[in-house]
């Protein structure tokens, strides 16, 4: 290595992101400062290598605004815990965990959701010997603010594949944020106060941290300790995030392409202020046209089902009990007397059938928001065109779609504060921010003009519609937190790789949004052929929302248990790694369901499976046309 001169500028970094104070760092490991034949000028200290101990704390400085609150060694088995309670989750190997605040965080009272010190991250870096040279971040989920990223006293996201097992198994350095709040409830994703100041205006400092500059820091102090820690700078580095995530994905790759070599985004909420007022959709429908009396979980089974039993069959001819292909599905609970009540003209006469009234209302919500709350008949529009009707607002969920489960925005959750049914608790705190009123809000939502008082309730269609054109006219405000901007030629030309992926029975965010970002991606791109050059989305029948099945059985006796091929763990991960480094194009992945009795090829959109011939479990039985 060529050591600078204490007069000579430091080169620019060679790696992505990485700035000058960090280079430095690199760039001066083993020099001995200025040279004996610059009279006059004393020589540079030697930067000291980072260290897994208390000296890391003031060695790694690389701007004004970081701070190295928290420096522990971890060393393979150890419990993975930093107040003596055990966490049952242990180090795989070796690991040393740095965690950081990154200022200057946001002003106010202590006890204010939008009080902040700054950006809290949480690195792990493997031993040095254990280092592939890859750094590996994670993304968040909903809200973000996982208060435990800035504790000194726990670990965050230490189970599943949450950091440390990435660097502990993987042998990358990884990291999380709290994207710049800490939660201060115990629904830190799911709580939406820290974006509305204690004076009821918008916090838009925390809005640009949770949208973009969280993830941006975290990027670029991870791949300066690793510069630091093992005196090398990263080779390759990589986003992997789902829901919040796969946003946060697709804002690196628009707003700091300079980040990551590569990037897996999944389920992603991007349009996140369209989407989300449009998660309060269904409950509205239930208050406008059911009078508030919400439809049974029973209800929202049978209906599900019944799509599944008349949409299954579509691809294979045989009932698998999952939709391959829900655009094809235009399946109608109205016309189905098996779902009917007898009292409209049905033969079901159980509790948990539909009125007419009912299935129309479960049409709106497989339809999705529109702004007078009228919704066409299947057979005409289902609603998940590439391209919106000029009446509709966003998508709703595919039929076939578990519209009972916890996560489904038509179903109507216990509030664990009021006991009474609620719908997802984001949707009505960003309908509450949208419209800067906190009373819209659950009782969750806290603010000192005024707590969530469930005004949501009262909302007409046009009141949500209006909410939703408040949510665009404040992207400005809000971080331009959508992450809806089609052009990615800055990501392509610096040889940026992007998979994205959604699961077609996701029960949480519409999967259509994909697709509608990804044909206007391709738009401005200069066609698909030159966007998937780089960038690829993955439509995966009846998985869910980012892990495990999102569509339901059929009925009993009509379909069988739905055991759908889906991604196996890292799968998808290996496949962008194989991209960026290999040059393997992901075109030729194939899924395998549970028990390996049923494969299937996973296709790039916008080719979709089809049935061929042959054994109809084997993957080779199918082709994407």
């Amino acid at each position: 290595m060529n050591c600078p001169s204490p007069l000579t500028p430091l080169p620019a970094p060679r790696w992505p992101g990485l700035g000058a104070a960090a280079a430095s760092t690199v760039l001066l490991f083993g020099c001995g400062g200025g040279s004996s034949g610059s009279p006059g000028v004393a020589p540079a200290p030697a930067p000291v290598a980072l260290v897994c101990d208390e000296t890391l704390k003031a060695a790694f400085k690389p701007d004004a605004n970081t701070t190295v609150t928290l420096v522990k060694q971890f060393k393979k088995g150890d419990d993975l815990n930093l107040n003596g309670t055990p966490s049952g989750g242990t180090a795989a190997n070796d690991l040393c965990l740095v965690k950081l605040n990154v200022g200057p965080g946001n002003p106010g009272p202590a006890d204010a959701p939008s009080t902040s010190a700054g950006i809290g991250i949480e690195v792990w870096l493997p031993a040095k010997s254990a280092w592939n040279t890859r750094v590996h971040v994670l993304g968040g989920g909903g809200f973000a603010g996982e208060p435990s990223i800035s504790a000194l006293d726990r670990v965050g996201g230490s189970g599943g594949n949450g950091p440390s097992t990435v660097a502990g198994t993987e042998g990358s350095v990884s990291a999380i944020t709290d994207a710049g709040h800490a939660s201060k409830t115990p629904f830190a994703a799911l709580d939406g106060s820290f974006a509305m100041k204690p004076d009821g205006t918008i916090n838009t400092q925390g809005w640009t941290d949770f949208a973009s500059r969280g993830i941006h820091e975290m990027s670029v102090k991870a791949k300066a300790l690793a510069a630091g820690f093992y005196g090398q700078a990263p080779q390759y580095s990589y986003w992997d995030g789902c829901s919040t995530g796969g946003r946060q994905g697709h804002m690196e790759a628009q707003v700091h392409p300079e980040d990551f070599d590569g990037i897996l985004a999944g389920n992603s909420a991007i349009n996140w202020t369209t989407f989300i007022t449009g998660e309060l959709y269904p409950q509205i429908v239930m208050q406008r046209d059911l009078g508030g009396v919400p439809l049974t979980s029973a209800q929202l089974s049978l209906a599900s089902s019944a799509a599944v039993s008349a949409c299954d069959a579509n691809l294979t001819g045989q009932h698998d009990g999952f939709i391959s292909d829900p655009g094809s599905c235009s399946y109608n609970p109205a016309q189905d007397a098996a779902v009917l009540c007898t009292a409209s003209g049905g033969t079901n006469a159980t509790a948990a059938c539909l009125s007419t009234v009912q299935a129309q209302a479960v049409n709106k919500m497989w339809y999705g928001q529109t702004r007078d709350g009228s919704v066409p008949a299947p057979s005409v529009d289902i609603g998940h065109g590439t391209t919106l009707a000029p009446n509709q607002l966003w998508y709703g969920l595919t039929r076939g779609t578990a519209l009972n489960s916890p996560l489904a925005p038509g179903f109507a959750l216990a509030d664990s504060v009021a006991g009474e049914p609620a719908p997802f608790l984001i949707s009505v705190d960003q309908v509450a921010l949208n419209l800067q009123d906190p009373t819209i809000a659950s009782p969750l939502f806290k603010n000192a003009t005024g707590n969530g008082a469930n005004r949501w309730k009262s909302l007409g269609y046009d009141q949500l519609a209006n909410a939703s054109d408040r949510g665009l006219a404040l992207q400005a405000s809000f971080g331009n937190i959508n992450a809806n901007n089609p052009d990615l030629s800055r990501f392509r030309d610096r040889g940026g790789k992007m998979l994205t992926y959604h699961g077609l029975a996701d029960t949480l965010i519409p999967d259509a949004g994909t697709r509608h970002y990804y044909e206007r991606a391709a738009s401005a791109m200069g066609g698909m052929d030159a966007l998937q050059k780089f960038y690829r989305y993955l439509p995966i029948p009846a998985m869910g929302h980012c892990a495990g099945v999102g569509s339901v059985n059929g009925v009993a006796g009509v379909s069988p248990v739905a055991n759908p091929p889906l991604p196996a763990p890292n799968q998808l991960f290996t496949a962008l790694t194989d991209w960026v480094e290999k040059g393997v194009v992901p075109d030729k992945l194939v899924l395998q369901n549970s028990d390996k009795s049923l494969a299937r090829p996973l296709c790039t959109y916008p080719k979709k499976i089809a049935y061929v011939s042959g054994d109809r479990s084997l993957a080779a039985s199918y082709a994407c046309q």
